[in-house]
Protein backbone atom coordinates (compact mmCIF):
# COMPACT_ATOMS: atom_id res chain seq x y z
CA UNK A 1 0.00 0.00 0.00
CA UNK A 2 1.49 3.54 -0.92
CA UNK A 3 2.21 6.59 1.64
CA UNK A 4 -0.80 8.32 0.18
CA UNK A 5 -3.17 5.50 0.35
CA UNK A 6 -2.13 4.35 4.14
CA UNK A 7 -2.63 8.13 4.72
CA UNK A 8 -6.40 8.29 3.23
CA UNK A 9 -6.86 5.31 5.28
CA UNK A 10 -5.95 6.56 8.82
CA UNK A 11 -7.42 9.64 8.09
CA UNK A 12 -10.56 8.37 6.92
CA UNK A 13 -11.23 6.12 10.10
CA UNK A 14 -10.30 9.08 12.39
CA UNK A 15 -13.19 10.71 10.73
CA UNK A 16 -15.40 8.04 10.88
CA UNK A 17 -14.47 7.55 14.38
CA UNK A 18 -15.13 11.72 15.32
CA UNK A 19 -18.26 11.24 13.18
CA UNK A 20 -19.37 8.36 14.97
CA UNK A 21 -19.67 10.27 18.03
CA UNK A 22 -21.17 12.82 16.30
CA UNK A 23 -23.93 11.06 14.83
CA UNK A 24 -24.53 9.43 18.53
CA UNK A 25 -24.77 12.97 19.84
CA UNK A 26 -27.18 13.54 16.59
CA UNK A 27 -29.36 11.30 17.49
CA UNK A 28 -29.34 11.98 21.39
CA UNK A 29 -30.10 15.50 20.09
CA UNK A 30 -33.24 14.03 17.55
CA UNK A 31 -34.49 11.75 20.60
CA UNK A 32 -34.54 14.64 22.97
CA UNK A 33 -36.57 16.75 20.33
CA UNK A 34 -38.81 13.86 19.89
CA UNK A 35 -39.58 13.14 23.51
CA UNK A 36 -39.79 16.93 23.86
CA UNK A 37 -41.76 18.00 20.74
CA UNK A 38 -42.64 14.38 19.55
CA UNK A 39 -44.13 15.65 15.89
CA UNK A 40 -46.09 18.62 16.48
CA UNK A 41 -45.80 21.47 14.80
CA UNK A 42 -42.94 23.02 16.43
CA UNK A 43 -40.53 20.97 15.18
CA UNK A 44 -42.62 21.39 11.48
CA UNK A 45 -42.10 25.11 11.73
CA UNK A 46 -38.47 25.01 12.71
CA UNK A 47 -37.45 22.71 9.80
CA UNK A 48 -39.13 24.76 7.42
CA UNK A 49 -37.11 28.14 9.24
CA UNK A 50 -33.87 25.76 8.34
CA UNK A 51 -34.71 25.26 4.92
CA UNK A 52 -35.27 28.54 4.13
CA UNK A 53 -31.97 29.39 5.57
CA UNK A 54 -30.40 26.75 3.51
CA UNK A 55 -31.92 28.34 0.70
CA UNK A 56 -30.09 31.62 1.51
CA UNK A 57 -26.23 29.65 2.28
CA UNK A 58 -26.69 27.74 -1.57
CA UNK A 59 -26.47 30.93 -3.01
CA UNK A 60 -22.81 30.61 -2.63
CA UNK A 61 -21.27 29.04 0.74
CA UNK A 62 -22.23 25.20 -0.27
CA UNK A 63 -20.36 26.00 -3.74
CA UNK A 64 -17.16 27.90 -2.24
CA UNK A 65 -16.53 25.43 0.20
CA UNK A 66 -16.60 22.87 -2.50
CA UNK A 67 -14.80 24.66 -4.91
CA UNK A 68 -12.06 25.81 -2.83
CA UNK A 69 -10.68 21.97 -2.26
CA UNK A 70 -9.48 21.39 -5.49
CA UNK A 71 -8.02 24.80 -6.09
CA UNK A 72 -6.40 24.88 -2.43
CA UNK A 73 -5.24 21.30 -2.77
CA UNK A 74 -3.21 22.34 -6.05
CA UNK A 75 -1.92 25.41 -4.70
CA UNK A 76 -0.76 23.36 -1.56
CA UNK A 77 0.94 20.59 -3.63
CA UNK A 78 2.72 23.15 -5.67
CA UNK A 79 4.29 24.59 -2.13
CA UNK A 80 2.20 27.59 -3.02
CA UNK A 81 1.10 28.29 0.12
CA UNK A 82 1.03 32.24 -0.11
CA UNK A 83 -1.39 31.65 -3.17
CA UNK A 84 -3.47 29.16 -1.34
CA UNK A 85 -4.02 31.29 1.87
CA UNK A 86 -4.85 34.75 -0.43
CA UNK A 87 -7.78 32.67 -2.41
CA UNK A 88 -9.14 31.62 0.89
CA UNK A 89 -9.25 35.07 2.11
CA UNK A 90 -11.17 36.48 -1.09
CA UNK A 91 -13.53 33.32 -0.99
CA UNK A 92 -14.11 33.97 2.65
CA UNK A 93 -14.53 37.52 2.28
CA UNK A 94 -17.11 37.76 -1.26
CA UNK A 95 -18.89 34.69 1.01
CA UNK A 96 -19.49 37.00 3.72
CA UNK A 97 -20.85 40.20 1.51
CA UNK A 98 -23.04 37.87 -0.73
CA UNK A 99 -24.78 35.98 2.07
CA UNK A 100 -25.16 39.47 4.72
CA UNK A 101 -27.39 40.55 1.71
CA UNK A 102 -29.31 37.18 1.24
CA UNK A 103 -29.94 37.34 4.85
CA UNK A 104 -31.10 40.90 4.56
CA UNK A 105 -33.54 40.09 1.79
CA UNK A 106 -34.97 36.71 3.18
CA UNK A 107 -35.70 38.30 6.70
CA UNK A 108 -37.79 40.82 4.96
CA UNK A 109 -39.42 38.35 2.67
CA UNK A 110 -39.99 35.57 5.43
CA UNK A 111 -43.49 35.99 5.54
CA UNK A 112 -44.84 36.02 1.82
CA UNK A 113 -41.99 33.56 1.16
CA UNK A 114 -43.75 30.76 4.35
CA UNK A 115 -47.31 32.00 2.80
CA UNK A 116 -46.35 30.07 -0.25
CA UNK A 117 -43.89 27.71 1.20
CA UNK A 118 -45.92 25.91 4.03
CA UNK A 119 -49.14 26.89 2.86
CA UNK A 120 -50.45 24.04 4.90
CA UNK A 121 -49.57 25.96 7.99
CA UNK A 122 -52.30 27.14 10.21
CA UNK A 123 -51.73 31.06 11.32
CA UNK A 124 -49.91 30.08 14.50
CA UNK A 125 -47.52 27.59 12.96
CA UNK A 126 -47.00 30.33 10.68
CA UNK A 127 -46.70 32.92 12.80
CA UNK A 128 -43.77 29.89 14.66
CA UNK A 129 -41.73 29.69 11.40
CA UNK A 130 -41.97 33.38 10.64
CA UNK A 131 -39.91 33.95 13.72
CA UNK A 132 -38.03 30.85 13.74
CA UNK A 133 -37.04 31.44 10.38
CA UNK A 134 -35.50 35.42 11.46
CA UNK A 135 -33.69 34.04 13.94
CA UNK A 136 -31.66 31.01 12.44
CA UNK A 137 -30.73 33.57 10.08
CA UNK A 138 -28.05 34.62 12.13
CA UNK A 139 -26.40 31.37 11.72
CA UNK A 140 -25.56 31.54 7.98
CA UNK A 141 -22.31 33.68 8.42
CA UNK A 142 -21.40 31.37 11.10
CA UNK A 143 -22.37 27.84 9.03
CA UNK A 144 -20.34 29.39 5.80
CA UNK A 145 -16.80 30.29 7.49
CA UNK A 146 -17.19 27.15 9.15
CA UNK A 147 -17.92 25.14 5.67
CA UNK A 148 -14.69 27.28 4.03
CA UNK A 149 -12.35 27.43 6.92
CA UNK A 150 -12.81 23.62 7.00
CA UNK A 151 -12.29 23.10 2.97
CA UNK A 152 -9.34 25.17 3.24
CA UNK A 153 -7.75 22.86 5.97
CA UNK A 154 -8.62 19.65 4.49
CA UNK A 155 -6.66 20.96 1.46
CA UNK A 156 -3.71 21.02 3.32
CA UNK A 157 -4.31 17.48 4.73
CA UNK A 158 -5.78 18.82 8.23
CA UNK A 159 -9.02 16.37 8.68
CA UNK A 160 -9.43 16.71 12.53
CA UNK A 161 -11.35 19.55 13.48
CA UNK A 162 -13.34 19.50 10.79
CA UNK A 163 -14.64 16.13 11.79
CA UNK A 164 -14.80 16.95 15.30
CA UNK A 165 -16.85 19.93 14.95
CA UNK A 166 -20.46 18.18 14.90
CA UNK A 167 -19.90 17.05 18.72
CA UNK A 168 -20.01 20.43 20.61
CA UNK A 169 -22.78 21.20 18.05
CA UNK A 170 -24.95 18.57 18.86
CA UNK A 171 -24.27 19.47 22.50
CA UNK A 172 -25.75 22.45 22.47
CA UNK A 173 -28.59 21.51 20.85
CA UNK A 174 -29.10 18.67 23.27
CA UNK A 175 -29.36 21.37 26.15
CA UNK A 176 -31.16 24.07 24.08
CA UNK A 177 -33.83 21.71 23.23
CA UNK A 178 -33.83 19.56 27.05
CA UNK A 179 -33.46 22.54 29.38
CA UNK A 180 -35.21 24.96 27.70
CA UNK A 181 -37.71 23.14 25.02
CA UNK A 182 -40.82 22.74 27.29
CA UNK A 183 -40.69 26.56 28.42
CA UNK A 184 -39.65 28.32 25.31
CA UNK A 185 -40.87 25.67 22.11
CA UNK A 186 -39.55 25.77 18.98
CA UNK A 187 -37.62 29.32 19.61
CA UNK A 188 -35.22 26.91 22.06
CA UNK A 189 -34.26 25.11 19.00
CA UNK A 190 -33.64 28.21 16.46
CA UNK A 191 -31.44 29.59 19.30
CA UNK A 192 -29.38 26.54 20.15
CA UNK A 193 -29.00 26.32 16.05
CA UNK A 194 -26.96 29.65 16.23
CA UNK A 195 -25.31 29.25 19.64
CA UNK A 196 -23.85 25.79 18.17
CA UNK A 197 -22.96 27.16 15.02
CA UNK A 198 -20.88 29.87 16.03
CA UNK A 199 -19.10 26.54 18.22
CA UNK A 200 -18.52 25.38 15.05
CA UNK A 201 -16.85 27.94 13.80
CA UNK A 202 -14.70 28.39 16.79
CA UNK A 203 -13.43 24.78 16.50
CA UNK A 204 -12.06 25.33 13.48
CA UNK A 205 -9.34 28.23 14.65
CA UNK A 206 -6.97 25.83 15.72
CA UNK A 207 -6.82 24.39 12.14
CA UNK A 208 -6.64 27.83 10.99
CA UNK A 209 -3.57 28.44 12.78
CA UNK A 210 -2.00 25.25 12.28
CA UNK A 211 -1.89 25.74 8.24
CA UNK A 212 -1.22 29.82 8.92
CA UNK A 213 -4.20 31.02 7.81
CA UNK A 214 -4.88 35.02 8.18
CA UNK A 215 -8.66 36.02 8.22
CA UNK A 216 -7.93 39.74 7.26
CA UNK A 217 -10.68 40.62 4.26
CA UNK A 218 -9.66 40.59 0.61
CA UNK A 219 -10.93 41.70 -2.26
CA UNK A 220 -8.71 40.76 -5.03
CA UNK A 221 -11.07 38.87 -6.68
CA UNK A 222 -8.25 38.94 -9.56
CA UNK A 223 -6.60 36.69 -7.47
CA UNK A 224 -6.38 33.13 -9.84
CA UNK A 225 -7.31 30.66 -7.37
CA UNK A 226 -10.18 32.50 -6.83
CA UNK A 227 -10.61 33.16 -10.33
CA UNK A 228 -10.44 28.96 -10.84
CA UNK A 229 -13.21 28.85 -8.20
CA UNK A 230 -15.17 31.07 -10.42
CA UNK A 231 -15.02 28.31 -13.22
CA UNK A 232 -16.24 25.34 -10.80
CA UNK A 233 -18.82 27.67 -9.10
CA UNK A 234 -21.73 28.03 -11.19
CA UNK A 235 -22.49 24.55 -11.49
CA UNK A 236 -22.39 24.01 -7.69
CA UNK A 237 -24.26 26.82 -7.17
CA UNK A 238 -27.20 25.61 -8.87
CA UNK A 239 -26.84 22.19 -7.79
CA UNK A 240 -27.26 23.41 -3.94
CA UNK A 241 -30.18 25.18 -5.46
CA UNK A 242 -31.58 22.34 -6.95
CA UNK A 243 -31.07 20.28 -3.43
CA UNK A 244 -32.31 23.07 -1.39
CA UNK A 245 -35.55 23.16 -3.54
CA UNK A 246 -36.21 19.24 -4.05
CA UNK A 247 -36.10 19.57 0.22
CA UNK A 248 -38.55 23.40 -0.24
CA UNK A 249 -41.10 20.97 -2.30
CA UNK A 250 -40.60 18.42 0.14
CA UNK A 251 -42.12 20.33 2.91
CA UNK A 252 -43.98 22.41 0.66
CA UNK A 253 -46.32 19.11 0.30
CA UNK A 254 -45.50 17.85 3.40
CA UNK A 255 -47.52 20.86 5.33
CA UNK A 256 -50.66 20.06 3.37
CA UNK A 257 -50.34 16.67 5.11
CA UNK A 258 -51.28 17.40 8.36
CA UNK A 259 -48.90 18.20 11.56
CA UNK A 260 -46.00 16.29 11.91
CA UNK A 261 -45.51 14.83 8.39
CA UNK A 262 -42.61 17.07 8.34
CA UNK A 263 -41.05 15.97 11.40
CA UNK A 264 -41.49 12.44 10.71
CA UNK A 265 -39.84 13.10 7.34
CA UNK A 266 -36.71 14.61 9.08
CA UNK A 267 -36.81 11.91 11.98
CA UNK A 268 -36.71 9.31 8.93
CA UNK A 269 -34.08 11.06 6.55
CA UNK A 270 -31.39 11.48 9.69
CA UNK A 271 -31.53 7.83 10.51
CA UNK A 272 -30.95 6.83 7.01
CA UNK A 273 -28.41 8.94 5.96
CA UNK A 274 -26.09 8.17 9.48
CA UNK A 275 -24.21 5.52 7.46
CA UNK A 276 -23.50 8.40 4.50
CA UNK A 277 -22.10 10.52 7.03
CA UNK A 278 -20.46 7.94 8.81
CA UNK A 279 -18.59 5.97 5.69
CA UNK A 280 -19.51 7.67 2.42
CA UNK A 281 -18.41 11.03 3.97
CA UNK A 282 -15.80 9.97 5.71
CA UNK A 283 -14.06 8.43 2.32
CA UNK A 284 -15.17 11.19 0.36
CA UNK A 285 -13.59 13.96 2.43
CA UNK A 286 -10.42 12.23 2.53
CA UNK A 287 -10.01 11.22 -0.83
CA UNK A 288 -11.21 14.95 -2.40
CA UNK A 289 -7.98 16.43 -2.00
CA UNK A 290 -6.00 13.04 -3.70
CA UNK A 291 -8.41 12.64 -6.44
CA UNK A 292 -8.18 16.41 -6.81
CA UNK A 293 -4.22 15.98 -7.85
CA UNK A 294 -5.20 13.13 -10.00
CA UNK A 295 -7.18 15.22 -12.38
CA UNK A 296 -4.86 15.59 -15.17
CA UNK A 297 -5.13 14.09 -18.41
CA UNK A 298 -2.04 12.35 -18.02
CA UNK A 299 -3.56 10.44 -14.12
CA UNK A 300 -7.02 10.18 -15.59
CA UNK A 301 -6.36 6.19 -15.48
CA UNK A 302 -5.18 6.35 -12.29
CA UNK A 303 -8.17 8.51 -10.98
CA UNK A 304 -10.42 5.66 -12.51
CA UNK A 305 -8.95 2.77 -10.98
CA UNK A 306 -9.20 4.75 -7.58
CA UNK A 307 -12.88 5.63 -8.24
CA UNK A 308 -13.63 1.73 -9.05
CA UNK A 309 -12.11 0.81 -5.84
CA UNK A 310 -13.50 3.42 -3.67
CA UNK A 311 -17.23 2.81 -5.37
CA UNK A 312 -16.92 -0.80 -4.26
CA UNK A 313 -15.91 -0.19 -1.04
CA UNK A 314 -19.10 1.78 -0.32
CA UNK A 315 -21.24 0.13 -2.31
CA UNK A 316 -20.58 -3.03 -0.24
CA UNK A 317 -20.44 -1.52 2.78
CA UNK A 318 -23.77 0.42 2.80
CA UNK A 319 -26.12 -2.01 1.37
CA UNK A 320 -26.79 -4.70 4.58
CA UNK A 321 -27.40 -1.17 5.84
CA UNK A 322 -29.76 -0.89 3.23
CA UNK A 323 -31.74 -4.12 3.71
CA UNK A 324 -31.52 -3.76 7.76
CA UNK A 325 -32.96 -0.17 7.57
CA UNK A 326 -35.86 -1.92 4.90
CA UNK A 327 -36.89 -4.65 6.79
CA UNK A 328 -36.48 -3.45 10.67
CA UNK A 329 -37.63 -0.37 9.80
CA UNK A 330 -39.96 -0.20 13.47
CA UNK A 331 -37.45 -1.54 15.69
CA UNK A 332 -34.84 1.05 14.77
CA UNK A 333 -37.91 4.20 15.18
CA UNK A 334 -38.65 2.57 18.88
CA UNK A 335 -35.23 2.14 19.75
CA UNK A 336 -34.56 5.76 19.05
CA UNK A 337 -37.00 7.96 19.37
CA UNK A 338 -39.97 6.32 20.85
CA UNK A 339 -40.64 7.77 24.37
CA UNK A 340 -41.98 11.15 25.98
CA UNK A 341 -44.64 12.45 23.19
CA UNK A 342 -43.12 10.46 20.38
CA UNK A 343 -46.31 8.34 20.96
CA UNK A 344 -47.67 5.27 18.22
CA UNK A 345 -48.85 7.73 15.44
CA UNK A 346 -44.99 9.09 15.13
CA UNK A 347 -43.44 6.18 15.07
CA UNK A 348 -45.61 5.06 12.84
CA UNK A 349 -44.72 7.73 10.01
CA UNK A 350 -41.65 7.89 10.93
CA UNK A 351 -41.27 3.86 10.63
CA UNK A 352 -42.54 4.47 6.85
CA UNK A 353 -40.32 7.39 6.33
CA UNK A 354 -36.93 5.24 7.49
CA UNK A 355 -37.93 2.08 5.17
CA UNK A 356 -38.96 4.06 2.07
CA UNK A 357 -35.97 6.13 2.13
CA UNK A 358 -33.42 3.63 2.61
CA UNK A 359 -33.05 2.21 -0.76
CA UNK A 360 -31.81 5.74 -0.91
CA UNK A 361 -28.60 4.90 0.46
CA UNK A 362 -26.68 3.12 -2.32
CA UNK A 363 -27.44 5.94 -4.66
CA UNK A 364 -26.28 8.84 -2.50
CA UNK A 365 -23.00 6.77 -2.03
CA UNK A 366 -22.71 6.38 -5.70
CA UNK A 367 -23.60 10.02 -6.44
CA UNK A 368 -21.36 11.14 -4.19
CA UNK A 369 -18.55 9.93 -4.98
CA UNK A 370 -18.85 10.09 -8.75
CA UNK A 371 -19.86 13.44 -8.17
CA UNK A 372 -16.04 14.75 -6.66
CA UNK A 373 -14.20 12.37 -8.96
CA UNK A 374 -16.01 14.50 -11.91
CA UNK A 375 -15.41 17.86 -9.65
CA UNK A 376 -11.84 16.33 -9.37
CA UNK A 377 -11.30 16.32 -13.36
CA UNK A 378 -13.02 19.84 -13.14
CA UNK A 379 -16.31 18.81 -14.51
CA UNK A 380 -18.91 20.52 -12.56
CA UNK A 381 -21.96 20.52 -15.42
CA UNK A 382 -22.48 16.80 -14.60
CA UNK A 383 -23.29 16.75 -11.93
CA UNK A 384 -25.29 19.46 -12.18
CA UNK A 385 -27.07 17.87 -15.44
CA UNK A 386 -27.98 14.88 -13.35
CA UNK A 387 -28.99 17.15 -10.46
CA UNK A 388 -31.58 18.69 -12.75
CA UNK A 389 -33.24 15.42 -14.36
CA UNK A 390 -32.97 14.12 -10.22
CA UNK A 391 -35.03 17.59 -9.32
CA UNK A 392 -37.70 16.71 -11.97
CA UNK A 393 -38.54 13.19 -11.12
CA UNK A 394 -38.63 14.45 -7.31
CA UNK A 395 -40.72 17.57 -8.10
CA UNK A 396 -43.67 15.32 -10.21
CA UNK A 397 -43.39 12.49 -7.61
CA UNK A 398 -43.94 15.05 -5.07
CA UNK A 399 -47.11 16.25 -6.75
CA UNK A 400 -48.25 13.06 -7.91
CA UNK A 401 -47.65 10.88 -5.07
CA UNK A 402 -47.06 12.99 -2.08
CA UNK A 403 -50.34 14.44 -2.36
CA UNK A 404 -51.58 11.49 -2.13
CA UNK A 405 -49.86 8.91 -0.14
CA UNK A 406 -48.41 11.42 2.34
CA UNK A 407 -44.92 10.02 3.61
CA UNK A 408 -44.84 7.37 1.30
CA UNK A 409 -45.39 9.02 -1.29
CA UNK A 410 -42.62 12.18 -0.30
CA UNK A 411 -40.04 9.54 0.42
CA UNK A 412 -40.34 7.22 -2.77
CA UNK A 413 -40.06 10.33 -4.63
CA UNK A 414 -36.83 11.31 -3.30
CA UNK A 415 -35.41 7.66 -3.30
CA UNK A 416 -36.44 7.16 -7.38
CA UNK A 417 -34.65 10.99 -7.97
CA UNK A 418 -31.77 9.87 -6.19
CA UNK A 419 -31.14 6.22 -8.13
CA UNK A 420 -31.62 7.95 -11.68
CA UNK A 421 -29.52 10.69 -10.67
CA UNK A 422 -26.46 8.22 -9.26
CA UNK A 423 -27.58 6.33 -12.74
CA UNK A 424 -26.83 8.35 -15.39
CA UNK A 425 -24.17 10.34 -13.61
CA UNK A 426 -22.15 7.21 -13.55
CA UNK A 427 -22.63 6.52 -17.08
CA UNK A 428 -22.06 9.77 -17.85
CA UNK A 429 -18.47 9.85 -16.35
CA UNK A 430 -17.54 7.16 -17.61
CA UNK A 431 -18.90 8.07 -21.11
CA UNK A 432 -17.21 11.45 -21.45
CA UNK A 433 -14.19 11.08 -18.88
CA UNK A 434 -13.82 6.98 -18.82
CA UNK A 435 -12.77 7.85 -14.92
CA UNK A 436 -15.38 5.14 -13.92
CA UNK A 437 -15.78 1.76 -15.25
CA UNK A 438 -18.95 0.62 -15.83
CA UNK A 439 -18.29 -3.18 -16.03
CA UNK A 440 -16.29 -3.04 -12.58
CA UNK A 441 -19.47 -1.68 -11.20
CA UNK A 442 -22.17 -3.78 -12.71
CA UNK A 443 -20.17 -6.83 -11.63
CA UNK A 444 -20.22 -5.43 -8.07
CA UNK A 445 -23.95 -4.07 -8.31
CA UNK A 446 -24.70 -7.79 -9.50
CA UNK A 447 -22.87 -9.72 -6.44
CA UNK A 448 -24.57 -6.99 -4.16
CA UNK A 449 -28.20 -7.50 -5.74
CA UNK A 450 -27.78 -11.52 -5.10
CA UNK A 451 -26.63 -10.89 -1.75
CA UNK A 452 -29.05 -8.57 -0.64
CA UNK A 453 -31.50 -10.85 -2.01
CA UNK A 454 -30.85 -13.74 -0.10
CA UNK A 455 -30.17 -11.58 3.27
CA UNK A 456 -33.51 -9.44 2.68
CA UNK A 457 -35.30 -12.74 2.64
CA UNK A 458 -33.36 -14.12 5.67
CA UNK A 459 -33.88 -10.78 7.63
CA UNK A 460 -37.90 -10.68 7.25
CA UNK A 461 -38.35 -14.50 8.12
CA UNK A 462 -36.97 -13.29 11.42
CA UNK A 463 -37.99 -10.09 12.21
CA UNK A 464 -41.40 -11.23 11.52
CA UNK A 465 -41.46 -12.93 14.91
CA UNK A 466 -40.18 -10.71 16.91
CA UNK A 467 -42.83 -8.29 18.66
CA UNK A 468 -41.37 -4.84 19.04
CA UNK A 469 -43.88 -2.97 21.69
CA UNK A 470 -40.60 -1.22 23.54
CA UNK A 471 -36.73 -0.49 23.76
CA UNK A 472 -36.17 -3.89 24.88
CA UNK A 473 -37.99 -5.82 22.46
CA UNK A 474 -36.73 -3.33 19.69
CA UNK A 475 -33.01 -4.00 20.68
CA UNK A 476 -33.21 -7.51 20.49
CA UNK A 477 -35.20 -7.73 17.33
CA UNK A 478 -32.49 -5.47 15.71
CA UNK A 479 -29.86 -7.72 17.46
CA UNK A 480 -31.14 -10.68 15.73
CA UNK A 481 -31.85 -9.62 12.13
CA UNK A 482 -28.53 -7.64 12.40
CA UNK A 483 -26.46 -11.36 12.76
CA UNK A 484 -28.69 -12.94 10.53
CA UNK A 485 -28.02 -9.82 8.08
CA UNK A 486 -24.50 -9.75 8.01
CA UNK A 487 -23.62 -13.56 8.18
CA UNK A 488 -26.24 -14.44 5.11
CA UNK A 489 -24.97 -10.90 3.06
CA UNK A 490 -21.16 -11.90 3.64
CA UNK A 491 -21.59 -15.36 2.71
CA UNK A 492 -22.76 -14.79 -0.40
CA UNK A 493 -20.16 -12.11 -1.24
CA UNK A 494 -17.52 -14.24 -0.14
CA UNK A 495 -19.11 -17.59 -2.48
CA UNK A 496 -19.04 -15.22 -5.31
CA UNK A 497 -15.74 -13.60 -4.70
CA UNK A 498 -16.80 -9.70 -4.91
CA UNK A 499 -13.24 -7.77 -5.69
CA UNK A 500 -14.88 -5.18 -3.27
CA UNK A 501 -13.82 -7.57 -0.42
CA UNK A 502 -10.44 -7.83 -1.27
CA UNK A 503 -9.86 -3.81 -0.90
CA UNK A 504 -11.49 -3.79 2.12
CA UNK A 505 -9.31 -6.51 3.29
CA UNK A 506 -6.19 -4.81 2.01
CA UNK A 507 -7.06 -1.22 4.05
CA UNK A 508 -8.05 -2.73 7.48
CA UNK A 509 -4.52 -4.75 7.16
CA UNK A 510 -2.41 -2.13 6.70
CA UNK A 511 -4.08 0.43 8.97
CA UNK A 512 -1.57 2.08 10.92
CA UNK A 513 -2.77 3.32 14.57
CA UNK A 514 -0.98 6.39 13.66
CA UNK A 515 -3.17 9.14 13.29
CA UNK A 516 -2.86 12.00 10.86
CA UNK A 517 -1.73 15.58 11.23
CA UNK A 518 -4.43 17.81 13.04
Amino acid sequence: MTTTRRAVVRATVLIAVLTSVSQVLGFARDAVMAAVFGTSSSVDAFLVAQGLMNLVLGLISGAMSRAIIPTVSRAADASDSRGAQRTVRVAMTVTTLVLLAGSVIMFLAARPLLTVLASGFDPAAMDEAVRLTRIVLLATLFIAATNLLAGAAQAHGRFFWAALQGIPFNIVMIAAAGFFGARFGGAALAVGFVAGSAVRLAFQLPAVRGIGLSLRPSLRIRDPGFREMLVLMPPLVVGNALLNFNTIVDRAVGSTQGAGTIAALSYGWRVVTLVQVVIVTAFTTTLFPAFSTLGTPERREQLGRATDRVLGVVIVLVSPVVILLAVAAKPVVVLLFARGNFDARAVSLTSVAVATYSVSLVALAVREVVARTCLAIGDGRTPVWTGFCAMAVNVVGDLALGLRFGVTGLAFATSASMLLAATVLSVLTARRHRAVGLRVLGRTTRDVLAASAVSTAACWLVVREIPVSNAVHALLALGTTSSVCLASYLGVLYLVRTPALADIRDSLSHLQTKAPSR
